[in-house]
């Protein structure tokens, strides 16, 4: 058995097992279990508008979700920092649905987003990981994960489970309106339950390269994250585990809004860290994928320092960037999953670089469930 000497690693390595057991919650033998979506038919409102809130990661796995619900489900989606909703001066007068996303299930913030969207009669539904948590219980409809107890501070295993079940929603959601067909619904059922294994045999792989990089640029001063579409959601996912982790700036942004600002930035102690995959299945996909191309390409002229993550055999990426990291291939919407993996791991080696004790940052808790001011 495999000895972790932190438990940000070992939840990092529990991935695959976490994911397989949040599957099976709602998938069986025949596709999504309906008994277990019931309790969904009647949060989403007739007009297809749902408002995520959510804070820190959880936030960003609803950004993610924000793309794959308009994608493959044609909703229309606002993402809300859980602090600032409750703090409006009144009930969005549309009434859309509302989906809170927390790790613990008590976040503070989160919890109040849930309530007011109760107290305007907003139909609403939780996703949360601890079970028999108060979002659970309160919301009209829950979700709960099975990502197991996460020790460390920063959410790994739990982020990948709510991406999950996120994606669960959405194709509960999109079967539901019709959005795509019988076949296409087993088809991409099919790709999610081969995603456990697919992991599984990366993280190794994954482990030794993100190691071997944060080595070479443990003397950067901070880092700007980039990706385009529902990658931009993991870029801010990357961002925010190297600050927890290690203590070092960093930000997510848009590929595209690089050179709109942040480019001042970029020097040798600021390297650039891309997402560079792509589905080539999709047009929108590969049209993101050759305008990184483009950057990538500008940014080694300028002699930038890039790490990049990109598919599997990907030369092109490869070429333009200082080091590359390899992710197998996936479509569009599954991508996220296994592309914050590695993000995690280079947070994980930088923070021991830098000394940092991993699974208790400074001025950090598990949950915040303090009154936020």
């Amino acid at each position: 058995m495999t000895e972790f000497p932190h438990a940000m690693l070992r939840e990092i390595f529990e991935q695959p097992a976490a994911i397989q057991r949040t599957l099976d919650l709602y998938l069986d033998s025949n596709g999504l279990k309906q008994d277990v979506f019931a309790p969904m038919e009647q949060w989403l409102n007739s007009r297809g508008e749902v408002l995520i809130a959510a804070s820190g990661s959880s936030r960003h796995a609803g950004l993610a979700a924000e793309i794959i619900f308009e994608d493959l489900c044609g909703l229309a989606v606002d993402v809300e920092y859980s602090s600032e909703y409750s703090c409006r001066p009144a009930v969005n007068p549309r009434q859309p649905s509302v989906l809170v996303i927390s790790q613990s299930g008590e976040t503070s913030d989160t919890l109040a987003a849930l309530r007011f969207a109760k107290e305007g009669r907003q139909q609403t539904l939780a996703i949360a990981n601890v079970p028999g948590s108060t979002m659970l219980r309160e919301a009209g409809a829950a979700m709960p994960l099975d990502a197991g107890k996460e020790l460390a501070i920063p959410a790994t295993k739990s982020f990948t489970c709510q991406l999950t079940a996120l994606y669960l929603l959405a194709l509960y959601e999109g079967s539901w309106l019709g959005s795509f067909e019988p076949a296409q619904l087993k088809e991409r059922i099919a790709e999610l339950r081969a995603l456990p294994a697919t992991i599984e045999r990366q993280l190794e792989g994954w482990r030794g390269a993100m190691k071997e990089i944060a080595a070479k640029v443990s003397d950067a001063e901070s880092f700007l994250y980039l990706g385009r579409g529902v990658h931009y959601a993991i870029a801010r996912e990357g961002a925010l585990k190297l600050k927890e982790s290690s203590y070092i700036t960093a930000e997510g942004y848009p590929t595209g809004e690089l050179k709109h600002g942040p480019n001042a930035l970029v020097s040798e102690q600021v390297p650039l860290v891309a997402l560079a995959t792509v589905d080539r299945k999709l047009d929108d996909s590969v049209l993101r994928y050759e305008k990184t191309l483009q950057l990538l390409s500008d940014m080694k002229k300028q002699g930038a320092r890039v790490i990049a993550l990109a598919n599997a055999g990907d030369g092109e990426v490869a070429k333009l960037a200082a080091h590359c990291v390899f992710v197998e291939s996936a479509s569009e919407h599954l991508l996220p999953i296994s592309e914050v993996i590695p993000l995690q791991l280079f947070a994980y080696f930088m923070a021991l670089e830098r000394g940092v004790d991993v699974d208790r940052p400074r001025n950090l808790s598990k949950a915040v469930i303090e009154t936020s001011s």
